[in-house]
């Protein structure tokens, strides 16, 4: 311990503290005078502080963290009701797939409805209503497939009993309308109305409309439907009756009309077909990933070359349709198409399909397929790079681009349905008349 003398306090006291030390006693003395968060303050600011540009950078840290594992288990003794939409080209063995019924009623369920009509008028857009188990059990199935008429299977004592009949029910006309952010299901989704429309709008305006290369953010649809209930205000099915698609500013509007002891169907206002004689694409909801074009790369021969097709991305295994009614002239192998279906139109007209995974079963040579029939499956076959369908249309057995052709018109209103037809769909047209003034309105 160092010891000092009375004598040195003294003279240590009585010396006069440098210019230095009367700095430090002020500072000393105002910071005794501020609270503690005040002093850490002025630290903060004080030039002997760290400077804020000496410190570390920042660093982001991103823990993974582990879950807790659930396991769901389906309870065979419970029953689950399912709707499934009717896809165009579609077959119940599909359908049933996609319900996840196990295979020994599918199977059992194919045989027992081999000589339904119902089962051979399936309508896309219209939807199967099914009473299922946990395990995959058909209990139930029911579909309302057209004037009024229900299709109706019930599993009783492990066997299915099937009646098509008359079915009771309520119809209401609905009126809804939207506009594209993204897409159209997810339009029709913000308008509160079903898949089963926005379905049925894609396919009323096919042969105009690409519903995922011709769709622009700030398009709009109006559509007046109506709606079929049973006693219990179920809904069974609906059915557009009229509806408007303003497409980058271009209006296209169709409206049903069916007449006496004939298929309905879509027309303009005025009469003319909607029903073209191609359709614009043979997928649905595809998305081009290389067009018609007289030079491009390519991708596995590494030179430049035509591209006499259309090539559409898609998942493998998705549906490919028939682009118009034909026969088919060829269906195997051939070359960098890989596997490869033809189909010869009326006319010069033909169609080329390649790359595919897979053909539909029971397509042969010479067998006759309508517009909207699945022929086969998106694949990866021959010189692919990854799954996708090259499409062609031929005329006189040449590729031309689809996109610049201007394909027939079908057949409009026969002049002995012409005035019915103007009585039946005047209220629809001014139905679309009102709503579209009304979103205008509500848009200034």
């Amino acid at each position: 311990m160092l010891y000092i003398s009375p004598r040195d306090k003294m003279r240590i006291l009585a010396q006069k503290p440098s210019m230095f030390t009367q700095k430090r006693l002020r500072w000393l003395t105002i910071l005794s005078s501020l609270p503690l968060f005040g002093m850490v303050t002025a630290f903060g600011i004080s030039p002997q502080s760290t400077s804020f540009q000496t410190l570390p950078p920042e660093r982001k840290i991103i823990q993974t963290l582990s879950l807790p594992e659930v396991t769901i288990s389906a309870d065979s003794n419970s029953t689950y009701w399912h709707q499934e939409n009717i896809r165009r080209g579609d077959t119940i063995a599909a359908i049933l797939t996609r319900l996840e019924i196990n295979q020994q009623d599918k199977a059992d369920f194919i045989h027992a409805a081999k000589d339904s009509k119902a089962m051979r008028q399936l309508k896309p857009g219209e939807v199967i209503h099914a009473e299922t188990t946990g395990d995959g059990e058909l209990l139930t199935l029911r579909y309302f497939y057209g004037n009024g008429e229900q299709f109706l299977m019930e599993k009783i004592d492990d066997a299915f009993e099937i009646s098509e009949q008359s079915a009771e029910a309520a119809s209401r006309i609905r009126v809804g309308s939207g506009v594209i952010e993204s897409s159209l299901f997810a339009a029709t989704d913000a308008a509160g109305l079903s898949n089963n429309i926005a379905i049925q709008i894609a396919n009323i305006f096919a042969s105009d409309i690409d519903f995922y290369r011709d769709l622009h953010k700030g398009d709009r649809f109006t559509v007046v439907y109506e709606t079929f209930h049973d006693d219990e205000r179920n809904t069974h099915r609906s059915r557009v009756l009229a509806v408007e698609f303003i497409n980058k500013g271009k209006s296209y509007r169709a409206v049903y009309f069916q007449a006496p002891g004939e298929e309905g169907d879509y027309y303009t206002p005025t009469g003319e077909s909607l029903r073209k004689p191609f359709l614009r694409a043979p997928l649905e909801f595809s998305r081009i990933s290389s067009g018609f074009s007289n030079a491009r790369f390519h991708p596995i021969l590494k030179q430049w070359r035509a591209h006499r097709g259309i090539d559409y991305a898609a998942p493998k295994g998705t549906p490919v349709m028939a682009t118009a009614d034909g026969v088919v002239e060829y269906s195997g192998w051939q070359n960098g198409y890989g596997n490869l279906v033809i189909l010869k139109h009326h006319g010069e007209y033909s169609t080329a399909y390649g790359h595919l995974s897979g053909f539909k079963k029971g397509l042969r040579k010479a067998g006759r397929v309508r517009q909207g029939d699945v022929i086969g499956y998106v694949g990866a076959t021959g010189m692919a790079t990854g799954p996708h369908l090259h499409y062609e249309l031929r005329i006189n057995g040449v590729q031309r681009d689809p996109s610049k052709i201007i394909m027939p018109a079908a057949a409009p209103i026969s002049k002995k349905n012409r005035t019915a037809f103007h009585r039946e769909t005047k209220e629809l047209v001014a139905r679309l008349d009102l709503m579209r003034n009304t979103n205008f309105a509500s848009a200034q």
